[in-house]
């Protein structure tokens, strides 16, 4: 089989015939049939689980099997074998809702593809394909699996065509989002890193991307390997699929009316894209389903207006919970995501979901949100009213309009409408009621959420009078939704009529409890049970009060007491249950009517849900901002422009955030979070080296900064102290960690060097690049060449704001060369241990944690080391290991043109060259005004050894500041 290998133990096939069996309620023809069938089966696409609906269970075989039992019952003892020998196939059952729950997660956790299949029965040859779904096409299975569960984020599917034209790869893309009946298209040049595809699957979120089959085409290879990288599952289709020939009546067949015209539609002009559409709509169905039909919308997607990030900035940002994580409260709090979705709507959590992904670039819209995010700051109570008691009671509208136009609703989709729509004015009035500091905000509050919510409202009042007018509202106390008796004639007549049974019935009963001398239910009980219609009972301990009477016909004795009727109960109970028959049909047809009227209104309704998730997420800012350790500010953002009478075309907007925090760290329990300063000024401190100890706290310093960036660019408050300052970036492109995919067949040093020749290739002077230890994944001198070069580029050609953090101590040298280069260290407090046997690497380091300028040329690896627990007897051996090599390293140095300081860049060589030449010169110069003694006229070596360390004392501290000069003078 064809299927990924998933873990988990299997008794051999030796001992296969010994291990439990399988119970299916097969016989043994019937389990060699169905192994011969399952052997002949075609083969997985990768990352697919299959299982087969059994009618009372679901089952799983092969290695499907392996993965359920260690992944679902976490132990392979639930595995039992089909047949015996060589032939047994391992097996696990599930019931429904433990396997509805399995592949639930396999779908969205664990992004794979999923296969049921059903109609087997006994017969081998009868089982068919039921339902397909993967991670970007969940309409098969929304019924069956998402009824009861709220779907977290809308699935994006995506097809990809490429196209090289004179040598540039150009792609047209083509998404859907058939939760949101959305269709979208984008066409655009792309370089040979795929740097814009690479950005529009993480704007777009897309879980599932279509490729054509391609062979030997290495621009192919490479769309391949991006798409991947980003976490997105591939689906292989025929090169065919992508041409556009009929599309442009698909598409008026899929289209809202009121879109126009298709051929007025510029999407249309994009052949390129529309070819990717004509694969997207044939994978997806679109057009097998009626439902569908002038349903979906159409948009172009402009990259340019969202904030760009790559995959590793994703990563490294932590936006959102890593596959696998769960979801427990605990892990919800280690991604951005996590810590800012306190919303109360499944729309809302969606919503959410996109902004992270599609931070804004327009200095206006990004205003707008902070104006809202603000009053909802101020006004706590009305913050905590809005979530705890209307949006916590909102359902997810958009779910119930999609049930509406396919025609599944009930009437308690209708009345779940009709609740919410009833909340609506409440709602508005407690916005409107909300306190605003300024008019400007009072403004943009009335035209975001006052006036469009009670223009909704007025929309959908109708609605309500329908709901009100044809629905029994009394019954909604016992959860029946029943049409009004009083609002169909024949349904009245029919009511009346079974009421008129009813009183009969009861006649009946007072008559038989005279006749018995029995006390009414108490001892005499009437019910309309389940199975036996209308009839009485007495507990057994009166069942005596039957015996000799004629007329009553005992029908069962259970625990609970004898059951029996009369001949005119049966009478009356065969008139009720053809009355009820009746006003269920009538009800029925009602019914029907009443949710095709409540169907009309799906367009107004999704509209307001979009407003209830814009509100929801807006609230939940504010929750987060004013809860927070310390609450958020709100940042002064600066529109992208040059920089005023400079060359050099950096942005001129500074960043500056005084006691800035990492959101997600300072939450975490157990955690005193360390504040620290970041000022970018250009033209002065746009480009950070930033050195230090290991586990001194330079990854997060360098990650809070790219998170307060996309915060302030998805319209959310800062972690930082008031008067914070940032420009409005274009992309955040990171190189953070060391992401090993070896798996996928890239290494950890090969994906390092992809990731850093995304960012050059990028990156612009209104980027924000974080870069952390680049150049640790081959030799020394390579990566330390490496991390040279690029930094070196990255501060002279390209300009953005870049924080580069490294163990390499010589990078700090850009900041002598470079006037816009400044030095940042993590501070350590190192304080050296004395006494017999102590070494250079025997000393007591305290991390501070605390940013500082300067620089530092240790990482203190050993001292982390012994944090970690490594056993005493191999600190040892690390210390005495490296000061033999620090001892050789002073060897080389000694040797001129061989020591390692000569691999430095030439400025820095020519410099301390200088340096050392000066130190030299004087020192000469010194010795030859001494007094000389001895037969040859030579010099008092001890004397003029003192006057070397005199020199060396005045030049100490120069030498220090110079590495190359520290290196070859450090035997001085």
């Amino acid at each position: 089989m064809g299927s990924l290998m998933y873990g988990g133990a299997a008794a051999s096939s030796s001992g296969a015939s010994k291990a439990p069996q399988a119970d299916l309620g097969l016989d043994s023809s019937g389990e060699k049939s169905f192994i011969s069938f399952f052997k002949s089966m075609p083969e997985k696409p990768s990352a697919t689980v299959r299982i087969f609906d059994r009618g009372d269970f679901y089952s799983a075989h092969g290695d499907d099997a392996l993965f359920v039992a260690t992944s679902v019952f976490k132990t392979s003892s639930v595995i039992k074998y089909l047949g015996g020998g060589s032939n047994a196939l391992p097996s696990v059952t599930m019931t429904p809702s433990t396997a509805k729950t399995f592949l639930r997660d396999a779908l969205t956790a664990r992004q794979m593809r999923i296969e049921i299949w059903k109609g087997g029965g006994k017969r081998s040859n009868g089982w068919t394909l039921g339902t397909q779904a993967s991670p970007g096409n969940l309409q098969g299975v929304e019924d069956l699996l998402f009824v009861h569960t709220d779907i977290a984020s809308s699935p994006i599917v995506m097809a990809i065509k490429l196209r090289s034209i004179d040598g540039v790869p150009h792609i047209g893309a083509a998404f859907a989002d058939a939760t949101n009946r959305t269709l979208g298209v984008s066409e655009f040049a792309d370089n040979d890193l795929f740097s814009n595809v690479e950005s529009l699957l993480i704007q777009l979120g897309v879980k599932e991307c279509l490729l054509a089959a391609e062979k030997n085409d290495p621009d192919a290879d490479r769309l391949w390997r991006v798409v991947d990288r980003c976490g997105v599952i591939i689906t292989e289709r025929k090169k065919g699929e992508f041409t556009g020939a009929n599309i442009e009546q698909d598409i008026d067949r899929l289209l809202l009316r009121d879109e126009g015209a298709p051929a007025t539609l510029p999407e249309l002009n994009l052949k390129q894209a529309m070819g990717a559409m004509n694969s997207l709509i044939s994978y997806l169905g679109l057009l097998h389903d009626d439902t569908n039909f002038g349903q979906f919308r159409i948009t172009t997607h402009d990259l340019s207006q969202f904030l760009r990030l790559d995959a590793s900035a994703v990563r490294a940002l932590s936006l959102f919970s890593e596959p696998g994580q769960g979801g427990g409260a605990g892990n919800r709090q280690l991604s951005v995501h996590g810590l800012l979705n306190k919303c109360k709507t499944a729309q809302g959590t969606r919503l959410l979901s996109q902004w992270l992904k599609q931070p804004l670039v327009n200095l206006h819209e990004i205003q707008k949100r902070h104006d809202l995010v603000e009053v909802f700051v101020d006004d706590a109570m009305t913050r905590q009213a809005l979530q705890n008691d209307y949006l916590k009671l909102m359902p997810d509208l958009h779910r119930l309009s999609k049930k509406f136009q396919k025609g599944v609703a009930t009437l308690e989709d209708v009345v779940r409408v009709y609740q919410a729509v009833l909340r609506l004015a409440d709602l508005t009035q407690a916005i409107a009621d909300t306190e605003c500091s300024t008019p400007a905000l009072r403004q943009n509050l009335d035209e975001v959420f006052v006036e469009p919510l009670r223009e909704h409202d007025e929309n959908l009042a109708k609605l309500v009078e329908m709901v009100e007018a044809t629905l029994d509202l009394a019954e909604l106390e016992h959860h029946n939704f029943v049409i009004k008796p009083d609002f169909d004639e024949k349904l009245r007549r029919i009511r009346d009529e079974l009421d008129a049974v009813r009183d009969q019935l009861d006649e009946e009963h007072r008559s038989a409890g005279k006749e018995l001398k029995l006390e009414l239910d108490k001892k005499l009980h009437l019910e309309n049970h389940s199975s036996y219609g209308w009839c009485m009972r007495v507990t057994r301990s009166e069942a005596s009060a039957l015996k000799g009477k004629r007329g009553y016909s005992e029908i069962t004795t259970i625990k609970g007491g004898v059951y029996f009727t009369t001949a005119k109960i049966k009478d009356l109970d065969a008139e009720f249950q053809s009355l009820s028959s009746q006003y269920d049909t009538q009800q029925s047809g009602l019914a029907k009517n009443v949710v095709e009227i409540a169907a009309s209104y799906c367009l107004p309704l999704e509209q307001l849900n979009v407003k209830l998730a814009t509100l929801d997420v807006i609230v939940s800012f504010a929750h987060v901002s004013a809860n927070a350790p310390e609450p958020y500010v709100r940042p002064v953002l600066h529109e992208r422009s040059k920089a005023v009478g400079s060359s050099t075309g950096s942005a001129a907007a500074p960043l500056k955030a005084m006691q800035a925090r990492h959101p997600v760290l300072e939450v975490q329990e157990d955690v005193s979070f360390i504040a620290n300063d970041v000022e970018m000024v250009p033209d002065s401190s746009e480009f950070l080296v930033i050195t230090g100890p290991n586990m001194g706290g330079k990854s997060t310093f360098i990650r809070q900064v790219g998170i307060l960036a996309l915060l302030a660019q998805s319209g959310c408050f800062i972690p930082a102290a008031a008067g914070a300052e940032l420009p409005i970036f274009d992309c955040i492109l990171a190189r953070v960690g060391a992401g090993d995919s070896q798996l996928k067949g890239v290494s950890t040093f090969m994906q390092e060097m992809l990731e850093l020749a995304q960012i050059l290739r990028t990156a612009t002077p209104d980027s924000l690049v974080l870069i952390d230890e680049l150049g640790r994944g081959t030799s020394t001198y390579d990566g330390f060449g490496i991390a040279y070069a690029a930094s070196e580029w990255m501060a002279t050609k390209v300009r953005c704001k870049t924080l580069f953090a490294s163990h390499f101590a010589e990078i700090t040298s850009l900041a002598d060369q470079l006037a816009h280069v400044k030095n940042l260290h993590v501070a350590a407090h190192v304080s050296s241990k004395t006494g017999q046997g102590a070494g250079k690497q025997d000393r007591d380091i305290t991390l501070l944690y605390k940013v500082k300028e300067g620089i530092s040329d240790r990482s203190y690896g050993i001292h982390v080391a012994e944090l970690a627990g490594f056993p005493p007897s191999v600190i040892r051996l690390a210390k005495r290991k490296a000061e033999e090599l620090e001892d050789y390293a002073s060897d080389d140095e000694d040797e001129g043109e061989h020591g390692a300081a000569l691999d430095m860049p030439q400025p820095a060589i020519d410099k301390g060259t200088a340096l050392v030449e000066e130190f030299l010169a004087e020192w000469a110069k010194r010795s030859a005004k001494r007094p000389k003694s001895g037969a040859e006229g030579e010099g008092d070596a001890e004397g003029e050894l003192e006057e070397l360390r005199k020199v060396t004392e005045e030049y100490r501290e120069r030498i220090e500041k110079d590495p190359w000069a520290q290196r070859v003078l450090a035997s001085f």
